[in-house]
């Protein structure tokens, strides 16, 4: 089975040849690393088995796109064969290339920078090795099943780099030049800080945003950097086998309800996850919101819903109609969101992507530009 050539096309698409990326592209068997993954169909997630058709399967995992190996508690390794998920959020995945490539840049690993990542699927493991030597590479995992598979995976292309069973918001083990976090927090562990030497830099995203978040240790103990102005976003941190969803209840009681506040709204319909500046200012003003997108028919229907019970549901036939919102509970949910629009109507974009970043020795971050900031504890 060929899949030198397609880790080569990979490694063009995604950077130039003199890159130090390229070679660890070009060489990394992606396959080894996703044999069987999640792939959304119209009803369910449907499990797809590379070895079963390897013409799809090198298709699929050469080309630069995440593939989504675990949904709820169901890893795809473990399915049986033709399953389907009906219900359920992703909860690990083989992130795409190009993104976990743009991480380590950020970065800005030496030669001789000792790494800690987290594991995943390990193909982004595999390149940081590629690209450093093993010898220089930590990665961690709460999943003891994510570590033990790649552990092995990586053993079986002669990479050994030191990996452990470790839930990365709590205690972390060793010293590290650099720490990359393919999964997002709501502000940054002080344990990150704590392991970091002197002068070394911290990279991940902000939970719920599409903001990447670049910080280099102070003699405080605490870190300064940016938010970078290309967005990305990265699964949640988790503590079990899958995420909660708090809103559940939440939804069930208002999918039908009448709104202590009904409005017309000036904008057209948007799902909030649908535009990353707009996603990121309102998580950062108010954090926690789930939203959810039902569509019936020619009528589209975007909810916000917060585990302190407010909630809002907007709903419209076409993109150019004025949604009707449906709000309760203690806070205006859509009043938050309009308000945010209104800023970047009038001022052409929003404040987050370019913004300052200190974080303090406890992991409180504040992000700020110009007048605006904000603080993330």
């Amino acid at each position: 089975m060929d899949w030198e050539t397609p880790a080569r096309h990979l490694a063009a698409e995604v950077v130039r040849p003199e890159s130090r990326w390229s070679g660890p592209l070009a060489t990394t068997p992606r396959h080894v690393f996703v044999p069987r993954w999640w792939a959304r169909g119209t009803e369910a997630w449907e499990l797809q088995d590379g070895p079963s058709d390897p013409e799809a399967w090198m298709r699929a995992v050469y080309q630069d796109r995440t593939l989504v190996t675990r949904v709820g508690a169901v890893h795809a390794d473990h399915a049986e064969p033709g399953a389907t998920v009906s219900a359920g959020l992703p909860t690990s995945s083989s992130t795409l290339p190009g993104l976990v490539v743009t991480m380590y840049r950020h970065a800005m690993i030496a030669d001789t920078s000792r790494v800690l990542v987290t594991t995943g699927t390990g193909y982004g493991t595999a390149l940081l090795c590629r690209r450093l030597g093993d010898q220089l590479v930590t990665s961690i995992d709460v999943d003891p099943h994510l570590v033990k598979t790649a552990a092995e995976r990586l053993d079986a292309i002669g990479l050994h780099p030191h990996t452990a069973v470790c839930d990365i918001t709590g205690p972390l083990s060793g010293e590290h030049d650099r720490i990359v976090s393919t999964v997002s927090v709501r502000t940054v562990p002080a344990s990150w800080l704590a392991a970091l030497r002197p002068g070394g830099r911290l990279v991940t995203t902000l939970a719920g945003t599409g903001l990447v978040v670049t910080a280099d240790k102070t003699d405080d103990g605490g870190a300064v950097g940016r938010v970078e102005p290309d967005p990305a976003g990265f699964m949640r941190t988790r503590h079990g086998d899958d995420y909660e969803r708090p809103t559940d209840e939440l939804w069930e009681k208002v999918q039908q309800a009448d709104g202590e506040h009904v409005s017309t709204s000036r904008y057209p319909l948007l799902s909030v996850p649908d535009s990353w500046e707009v996603m990121s200012m309102l998580e950062l003003l108010a954090p926690g919101i789930d939203h959810r997108v039902t569509q019936d028919g020619d009528e589209r229907t975007v909810w916000m819903l917060h585990p302190d019970g407010s909630w809002a549901r907007a709903a419209a036939a076409g993109f150019l109609d004025s949604p009707t919102v449906h709000q309760g509970g203690p806070r205006r949910l859509w009043d938050v969101l309009e308000r945010i629009r209104h800023r970047l109507n009038r001022e052409g974009g929003l404040p987050v992507y370019g913004a300052r970043v200190r974080i303090a020795p406890d992991g409180a971050l504040t992000v700020s530009r110009g007048s605006w900031s904000v603080t993330v504890s």
